[in-house]
């Protein structure tokens, strides 16, 4: 990841991860999906960003995630695509008029995004949602720039997964299955943690 991030760079984030978000990874995230919801993560995720993947991005940033945003709501009205759609909404927001921006702010557009995402899905810090990773991945992040940067995120999306896998659910259909959900990942969680690998897959 260098220095500065531009059209191309999301661009190129975008066909990385929805590439790798086919096949055995969206199998992944459906059966583990199934084990707690309704089974159609991986479709949900694949569908999302190979749409995001092949939308015609504009030079501004801003009106580049709002794309993005539209794209992932064509193709999916679940939560978890409601919730990516609104994190892109929210890095829209952030960028308008920009046509870059600096690997130094991921942190405080990751920070919005799960602001904006908590506002919407009416969930918390600890629930064992995709929101912990996001909120980890913001923490590791501080201080941090070039390579390190994702090295860092990585590692924390990754450990916060395995730590709230011996946690139960709180949010969301999983949340009835209650302490049932004790040792499973939670789907979202682990989504997010795919869609970062992916980045560099």
């Amino acid at each position: 990841m260098g220095g500065t991030i531009d059209r191309a760079d999301l661009k190129t984030a975008l066909a990385r991860i929805a590439t790798a978000m086919q096949g055995e990874a969206a199998a992944e995230l459906n059966a583990a999906d199934g084990a707690l919801g309704d089974g159609d993560l991986g479709i949900t995720v694949s569908r999302g960003f190979a749409e995001a993947a092949a939308a015609d991005l504009p030079a501004d940033l801003g009106l580049a995630f709002m794309e993005c945003a539209k794209a992932m709501q064509r193709v999916s009205s679940s939560s978890y695509g409601t919730l990516l759609a609104t994190a892109a909404m929210s890095a829209a927001k952030a960028l308008k008029g920009r046509e870059t921006f600096e690997t130094g702010e991921c942190r405080v557009l990751i920070e919005g995004a799960l602001a904006a995402m908590i506002a919407r899905g009416k969930g918390s810090l600890g629930d064992k949602t995709v929101l912990d990773v996001l909120d980890a991945v913001a923490k590791a992040m501080e201080g941090t720039e070039g390579a390190a940067l994702y090295d860092r995120s990585l590692a924390a999306a990754r450990a916060t997964l395995e730590d709230f896998k011996s946690r139960p659910n709180k949010l969301g259909r999983a949340r009835m299955f209650g302490d049932g959900s004790i040792g499973l990942y939670d789907p979202g969680q682990l989504a997010m943690v795919r869609i970062i690998e992916g980045m560099r897959s």
